[in-house]
């Protein structure tokens, strides 16, 4: 009976590791993302977005990580009126800085 718990477990960690925990805000669908800083757009701000990367002992998924925090910054943009967004910094400890940007249509 001891292994009960280590099998629920096992099965609580596999039915959360496809889990995605952060979800699009309305408006984020239409924010673009840049790999690098745009020329001619204008500097809406920056803000620096984080996520757990760890559940427990485990490591989630580092693709996982990173499209969460990019979600999570492009969800941020539309409340400066930014369309676009690039990083500033990679992926660190579930943690990444973006820029937000307003470029011309």
């Amino acid at each position: 009976m001891r292994l009960l718990p280590v099998f629920a477990a096992a099965v609580l960690f596999a039915g959360l590791s496809g889990c995605t925990f952060v979800h699009m805000a309305p408006g984020a669908s239409s924010v673009k993302v840049l790999a690098a800083a745009p020329t001619g757009c204008e500097k809406r701000g920056e803000v620096e977005v984080s996520v757990k990367d760890r559940l427990g002992p485990y490591e989630r998924s580092e693709g996982k990580v990173r499209d969460e925090l990019e979600t999570l910054a492009r969800n941020e943009a539309p409340g400066v009126s930014a369309n676009s967004i690039s990083p500033l910094t990679r992926p660190n400890d579930g943690e990444q800085r973006w820029a937000m940007w307003r470029c011309g249509r």
